[in-house]
């Protein structure tokens, strides 16, 4: 009867890690898309229209502590890792432009 109870109790949190798992997935790849907003942002900044630097540097901020901690888990969290080092060089390079586009207008 306990030997039953366990295999349902590993079964299960197989299941619920593969899900979880899923989840962490689907939302990297939802950051990713956020991430490309700042592309549209990039080119504005280009073209003599600087936006707001307040926001990339926040971003970069957020995703350099995302991503410091799961490189830090004891199992390294690819999902996190790649994502937000993603957002760190996506909002980076927004701050950046948006800095030269203030400088040189």
């Amino acid at each position: 009867m306990q030997l039953q109870s366990l295999e349902k109790e590993t079964a299960s949190g197989k299941m619920n890690q593969k899900i979880v798992t899923r989840i962490g997935w689907l939302a990297s790849i939802m950051g990713i898309g956020m991430f490309f907003s700042f592309l549209d942002q990039i080119r504005l900044n280009m073209s003599g229209h600087p936006g707001s630097i307040t926001l990339p540097v926040a971003t970069v901020i957020n995703c350099v502590c995302w991503t410091a901690y799961g490189c830090l888990k004891p199992k390294r969290d690819w999902p996190l890792i790649l994502s937000n080092g993603l957002g760190v060089c996506v909002a980076g390079a927004t701050a950046l432009t948006a800095v030269a586009a203030r400088v040189w207008s």
